[in-house]
């Protein structure tokens, strides 16, 4: 078995990786070391580690060792990291009564934009039809910088005794918790310790057991509701926003529920970019294509202008905001989302690809002049390994400012989901409804990768950019399909046999500890 994927042409050191390997199991042939009587306490999973650099020079440098040692599950290191505390539920709801209030008084003009689509959204449109896509008149335009004018001069001071620390926040609900489920648990496997939010618009989307599970890895469970109506949200778009405003944090790594860190993040806090600025941003695939209006509408210029044209738009997968540096550019990227699907997201985009709340917190850090970091390198795009279809988008460290090495994927196209990949009959099950499972559909880019137990990232990819997730993405998948709230036996079993098969991972029974037996999962 290929325990290394399809890649026909491996680079030279998977090739050497594979050649030690062979010594390494004739070392070994007959009979692997014991690691029955590991004392791996109740409700683990004893685990290794394989793709990581440690396991490749543990290989390589030690053949007369066991490869790797089977050792407790990455969710059970940490318990120590304290809960976030819980929002001033009073408070915030009374300072988005203000900010809502302000923005009731001073909508902007005209207050439903007409939202037409270009002629093509696979080719970047032409300045001309740029320039007069989206009818605005002379009169609506300083009607519209009127209030613009108004609500940034009536912007509420930062509360700054409601909020602490730093933290991770996530916005779930719906099918979006699947996704959820997947970059929390990369979150601990690639070793962040920084405590988190999982945000649901009402209680309707929260899971109560789950939110006790997740209690003990430092992730806090919130509703939007407790703090605002959120029946005047029509759009999911206008969620992230909020989320941000009510978390506990003073400094937020805003992470979209698809979103999966491919290498620990925690560091980008104290990043130089982040210290200097208060704000880092992620660039996108394309130059701004907002109205002419626009500049002149949030204060950038005199008239209709053409300032933004050569603007890189923003990719807001990941946002990292210091509120207290940037809270009134936080609160008018508010004003523009709470206007968002009417009027601000058409004239910031024109219905070309990226309506939505994306380029609102750029379009504010301009029009209030707040400095920011927009990271330097471009994103790269994921391929679904042997084809052209695309995974997702894979954004840069910020802290490496002289070279791209990834930190996040952004995983807008194909969405990282257990129960999404592997499930089979999840149509009928009430909890986290999934239509068809990529194994399920035939159609599906990633139905022949699963059936088959193939890598679905290329590892010619990974080597040259000196990462390997997958692996570690699968065993988030394993502990959510087999040892969390949402386990299911059928699942847990397909997932273990894609982990064998596909990466050469064994489960093996270990010891019987507290009346439980436990399962160790280690690498062969």
């Amino acid at each position: 078995m290929n325990i290394y994927g399809d890649d026909p042409d491996p680079p030279p050191s998977t090739q050497l990786l594979r050649n030690n390997l062979r010594k390494f199991k004739r070392l070994y042939k007959g009979g692997t070391p014991d690691h029955g009587n590991l004392d791996v306490g109740a409700d683990q999973v004893c685990q290794d580690r394989p793709g990581s650099k440690q396991t490749f020079q543990h290989i390589l440098g030690q053949p007369s060792e066991p490869a790797l040692l089977c050792r407790p599950s990455t969710h059970e290191h940490f318990a120590h990291i304290k809960l976030p505390k819980k929002p001033d539920k009073a408070r915030l709801s009374q300072a988005w009564k203000t900010l809502k209030t302000i923005y009731d008084a001073h909508p902007p003009r005209p207050l439903n934009l007409d939202l037409k689509t270009f002629d093509s959204i696979s080719v970047f449109p032409p300045l001309e039809a740029i320039q007069t896509h989206t009818n605005i008149s002379s009169t609506d335009a300083e009607a519209a910088r009127t209030s613009h004018v108004a609500v940034t001069k009536k912007l509420m001071p930062y509360p700054s005794d409601l909020f602490a620390g730093q933290g991770i926040v996530i916005l779930a609900g719906g099918r979006y918790t699947g996704f959820a489920t997947t970059g929390l648990g990369m979150l601990r496997e690639i070793g962040s310790k920084l405590p988190i939010e999982v945000w649901v618009k009402d209680q309707s989307e929260e899971r109560e057991e789950w939110c006790e599970e997740l209690a003990k890895e430092g992730v806090a469970c919130r509703r939007l509701s407790d703090y605002m109506d959120t029946d005047l949200l029509e759009h999911g778009y206008q969620l992230k926003i909020s989320a941000m405003l009510f978390s506990s944090f003073e400094q937020i790594l805003f992470l979209d529920a698809d979103n999966v860190p491919v290498v620990n993040p925690d560091v980008i806090f104290t990043s130089k970019s982040f210290t200097d600025t208060g704000v880092v941003m992620w660039p996108d695939y394309w130059k701004h294509t907002g109205a002419p209006y626009l500049p002149y509408i949030v204060g950038l210029s005199d008239g209709p202008s053409e300032l933004l044209r050569e603007d890189q738009t923003a990719e807001s997968g990941q946002l990292l905001w210091d509120k207290r540096r940037h809270w009134k550019s936080l609160c008018l990227a508010a004003y523009y989302n709470y206007y968002g699907p009417q009027h601000y997201y058409t004239m910031i985009s024109q219905g070309w690809a990226g309506w939505g709340d994306k380029d609102t917190f750029l379009i504010a850090l301009r029009s209030l002049r707040q400095e920011y970091y927009m990271v330097p390198h471009k994103l790269k795009t994921l391929f679904i390994n042997g084809t052209d279809a695309g995974i997702g988008m894979l954004q840069a460290d910020p802290t490496k400012p002289d070279s791209y090495e990834p930190m996040f994927l952004h995983s807008n196209i194909i969405k990282w989901s257990i129960r999404g990949f592997l499930c089979v009959g999840c149509a009928s099950q009430a909890i986290d409804p999934v239509k068809v499972s990529a194994l399920e559909n035939p159609k599906s880019p990633i139905n022949e990768h699963l059936k088959e137990h193939r890598r679905i990232f290329s590892l010619t990819d990974m080597h040259a950019m000196n990462i390997d997730p997958e692996p570690s993405i699968w065993r988030s998948f394993e502990h959510v399909a087999c040892r969390s709230y949402w386990q299911d036996e059928g699942l847990c079993n397909r997932t273990r046999e894609h982990m064998e098969q596909t990466f050469g991972f064994q489960f093996q029974k270990s010891h019987i500890t507290a009346g439980e037996e436990q399962i160790c999962l280690r690498m062969r």
